[in-house]
């Protein structure tokens, strides 16, 4: 890695951001009744994979009588699943749920009509390419944060 690279990142970075930001409001009193602390534990789950509830506190880096909370009441709005995991019915995983994912995509800081415009601008390969990139550096984010 060079100085170069991460000059790149930062160059880069803000042009996508500044193309496709969302002006928004956050709040629990909006339709989707999402604060910023519910959008930041929504976008580290997916469908597929399950988060244990101490993982996610850990790394968001809340205690997790502080996390419990706001699971139950993302489950009750219908945006999570706290189901116990398969290999271990005393182990807790959280899922986004389809409801979820719609939440988190009209809550998002990017606007979901400009990153569409964006990838609608790059081929098959190339997207395939861009998406692989952006999962690469969000991995690596995910590990920053846990040293």
């Amino acid at each position: 890695m060079t100085e170069d690279d991460v000059s790149e990142v930062q160059r880069l970075y803000p042009q996508i951001y500044v193309a496709c930001h969302n002006d928004h409001i956050r709040a629990a009193s909006t339709e989707w009744r999402i604060s910023s602390q519910d959008a930041s534990i929504l976008v580290h789950l997916n469908r597929d994979t399950g988060l244990r509830p101490s993982s996610l506190a850990r790394h968001l880096g809340v205690a997790a009588s502080t996390l419990s909370a706001a699971i139950s009441r993302l489950e009750k709005l219908g945006y999570l699943s706290n189901q116990p995991a398969p290999e271990d019915k005393r182990r807790r995983e959280l899922r986004l749920t389809e409801r979820g994912a719609q939440a988190v995509s009209a809550t998002s800081v990017l606007n979901a009509e400009r990153v569409a415009a964006l990838m609608q601008r790059l081929t098959r390969d190339e997207r395939t390419a861009a998406l692989r990139g952006l999962a690469l550096l969000a991995r690596a984010a995910r590990e920053i944060k846990e040293e």
